[in-house]
């Protein structure tokens, strides 16, 4: 081979490595760029306006395009937030007051001397302005949860204190309905919010209560190396193997209590605010002998 041909291969190696060379340096810069495009985009400041298109390359263009589709769509849902949460507040107000007359009226009214029939009436009507209360309060206290509103604040702390005021909120409601409602002292410990967890539980053994004509209801708890598990537990009519999975979903009721009180989402917000923590519930049942629901913290 001659000098010539020596060169042009030369050359073409040098140009070949040149192109290489350029093609790394234009692949850093691209992912430097994207990187750039990221941290703006975790802080907030991302905006499609800091940048010249015609200077970037196709990757870079498609993925700021995205990036800027995406922050849109991130402020359209803080927008939409807002609008529930105004709305949900609005909806506390306006209902609270009416309800509250409701029950007033019906509690004055059940003091009067009445008719058998009317006697009746007024109670049927005590009894659905007390279902209406606890509706409405639970779609508010749900929706809150759902949309970020209320934010649960697990710390973690002895269970006895949050049993006993759970049995102590209960008590009366169990006795009157002959019903003995008993605690198991327990040293355990759990990452929980005491407020939000308290209210799960109170949903769960006012359940035990309505679906209990007699017997006991006990709660206990024990503490595992890595949890601990809550254990409320019944001698009511038990739940069938077929609706145990269902009896969590919201405003489910059992075809065999529809007779009986309630709304169908005290399940469902207790199980919103144990999963809230990190938690889960899981129910064991025998119909005819009674519930165990376990709620794992």
């Amino acid at each position: 081979m001659n000098k010539t041909g020596i060169v042009i291969i030369l050359l073409c190696f040098l140009a070949a490595a040149a192109v290489v060379l350029w093609e790394r340096r234009k692949a850093r810069k691209t992912m430097e760029e994207i990187e750039r495009m990221l941290d703006a985009a975790m802080t907030g400041s991302f905006s499609e306006n800091n940048f010249d298109e015609s200077q970037l390359s196709a990757l870079e263009t498609k993925f700021a395009h995205y990036l800027s589709a995406a922050e849109a769509s991130s402020q359209n849902i803080a927008q939409e937030k807002d609008k529930i949460k105004t709305l949900i507040a609005d909806i506390s107000h306006q209902t609270k007051t009416p309800i509250a007359n409701l029950l007033l009226y019906s509690e004055l009214l059940k003091e009067e001397t009445l008719p058998a029939s009317a006697k009746a009436n007024v109670e049927a009507l005590y009894k659905q302005s007390e279902k209406l209360r606890f509706l409405i309060d639970s779609l508010v206290k749900l929706s809150r949860l759902e949309n970020g509103i209320i934010s649960l604040s697990p710390q973690q702390a002895a269970l006895q204190p949050l049993l006993e005021s759970v049995v102590e909120q209960y008590t009366a409601k169990a006795s009157e309905k002959g019903l003995s409602l008993r605690l198991q002292d327990t040293d355990a410990f759990a990452v929980f919010d005491f407020k939000w967890t308290a209210e799960a539980l109170a949903n769960i053994v006012d359940n035990a209560i309505k679906y209990t004509e007699h017997g006991t209801i006990t709660i206990s708890a024990v503490s595992y190396e890595m949890f601990s598990r809550i254990d409320i537990s019944d001698t009511g009519s038990g739940i069938p193997e077929s609706e145990q999975a269902k009896i969590f979903a919201r405003f489910y009721r059992s075809n065999s209590v529809q007779k009986q009180e309630g709304v169908g989402i005290g399940l469902y917000l207790a199980r919103q605010i144990i999963s809230g923590e990190g938690g889960y519930i899981k129910v064991a049942s025998v119909p005819g002998k009674g519930s165990t629901f376990s709620i794992f913290l």
